[in-house]
Formats: structure tokens, C-alpha cells, sequence
């Protein structure tokens, strides 16, 4: 797919305009920027944005290491609640037996603004060919870790075998932790951009988001969301609600 449909320069000056001169414009008029919820520091988010669509090459590949350089990796959940709750999905015996029986009956759903609308199994998606990248996770709270990810690439399931349609724009993530948050299509199709369902050579963890996890390597941390179970590919993006990262101040947009 070309860059051109995934977000267009013109687009991109408009939006880069928007942000330095229209931070009260309309949600219509600034249809090409990420939402803010009118807070003036996540405004400053549309300049991040538009900076680095504007000079960064789109499907430039984030730095990677070899396995020497794996480091210990801290578990940080966004709501630290989630581990001493033992009725939390990911939490509960029910998915732990799960976890130590292979995930048989995970499911992946993938609708949307696709052609062919699918359900992937664990043993499905590791029937596409697998990518492994050594990479260095970046935290909004300051820490950063190495790790090894082995995963099937987003782009191989959403643009291959689904099928995305010519309004394709966002593509959000549906978790079992009851997360919801999204990307766009420039980040969706990035070849580091992952379902992984591996880490530095083993299984990955329950802690680390199994059976499934998304990896962005091009964002900061916690756009790497855990326990992934929907993915809903649209034309608009949607906020999640009140199960969205960003209705609780956190950035849309984490580019790094």
C-alpha cells in the first residue's frame, strides 16, 4: 500500500497548520489530527504528530539489537489495581489453567473496514510467517528495557488476509484487561508493528500480555497494548469510551 493513501502530504500541511494556528478548530475541520479533548497539553500532541509524519520517513524502522543486549523488563500495568485484583480476567484461575494449556480456545476478531471479516486461533496466527525483533521498550514513566518479540506482523493479518477497505483509517484494539485504544493506518501497516505472542525466545508471560500483545515499536510504551482480543479497523476514529486511554489524559498520539 502506498504511503500516498495512507496519509497524504497535502493532508499532512493542513493538519500541521491546524495544530500551530486552530487549536480550537471544530473536530471537522481538523479532521487529520489526533484528538485532544481540549486539553491544552494534548493539544501540543497534534504538533508531535504532524512533525513527525511531516519529516520522518513513515515506514523508517525503529533500531534493533541483538540478543546480548536483552535486559531484565520490568511488568508495569497502566492500572496498577489490575494485579491484586484476583477476579481481573487476566487475574483469575480460569486464565492461568488457560495460559498453561496453550490458550486453545483464544480467539482473535478482526472486523471492521475489512473484506473478509476473521477469527484467528493462537495456532492460526502462528501459521503466518513470524517476525522476531530485538527492541528497546520506552516508558512514559522513564524506563526503558530490551526485549525479544516473535509475532506475526499486523500488515500480513489486516492488508493480506482480511483485506482492508478504501475508507480503512484507524484500527483499534479491543483487550481482555478492558482497554481499548488505536492507531492509525501509517503505524498499522509499519513492518516492526506486531502481534506477538512470543518474548525473548519463550512463550510470553501472562504478566506481559498473553497470549497476545501488540508491539509498536515506533510509539512509547503503553500504545503496546496487553491481552489483545478485537481488532475493528474504521474511518473515524473511536475513543473507546471510557475504557480509552486518552479519556483519562493520556496521549493519543506517542510517537517516538
Amino acid at each position: 500500500m502506498s504511503r500516498g493513501r495512507l496519509l497524504s502530504r497535502r493532508n499532512v500541511l493542513l493538519a500541521g497548520a491546524a495544530a500551530a494556528g486552530g487549536l480550537f478548530l471544530p473536530r471537522w475541520a481538523s479532521r487529520d489530527l489526533p484528538p485532544t479533548y481540549g486539553n491544552l497539553l494534548r493539544m501540543g500532541d497534534n504538533l508531535t504528530y504532524v512533525s513527525h509524519r511531516l519529516l520522518l520517513p513513515g515506514q523508517a524502522l525503529a533500531r534493533e539489537y541483538g540478543p546480548r543486549d536483552i535486559t531484565s523488563f520490568p511488568v508495569i500495568f497502566i492500572d496498577d489495581r489490575y494485579q491484586t485484583n484476583p477476579d481481573h480476567p487476566v487475574q483469575s484461575e480460569k486464565y492461568r489453567r488457560d495460559h498453561a494449556a496453550g490458550h486453545p480456545d483464544y480467539k482473535l476478531t478482526v472486523e471492521g473496514l475489512v473484506a473478509r471479516p476473521r477469527t484467528y486461533t493462537l495456532a492460526d496466527l502462528k501459521r503466518f510467517p513470524a517476525r522476531t525483533q530485538i527492541t528497546r521498550h520506552t516508558c512514559e514513566e522513564g524506563w526503558a528495557a530490551i526485549g525479544g518479540w516473535t509475532g506475526v506482523q499486523l500488515n500480513r493479518v489486516l492488508e493480506l488476509d482480511a483485506g482492508l477497505l478504501p475508507d480503512a483509517r484507524y484500527v483499534t484494539f479491543h483487550c481482555k484487561d478492558d482497554y481499548v485504544d488505536s492507531i492509525d493506518l501509517l503505524d498499522a501497516l509499519h513492518p516492526q508493528t506486531i502481534l506477538a505472542y512470543g518474548m525473548n525466545g519463550g512463550a510470553l508471560s501472562v504478566p506481559h500480555g498473553a497470549p497476545v500483545r501488540l508491539r509498536v515499536e515506533t510509539q512509547l510504551g503503553y500504545k503496546s497494548m496487553k491481552y489483545v482480543e478485537k481488532i475493528v479497523v474504521t474511518s473515524e476514529l473511536d475513543d473507546g469510551g471510557e475504557k480509552g486511554n486518552i479519556q483519562n489524559g493520556w496521549a493519543w498520539y506517542a510517537g517516538i
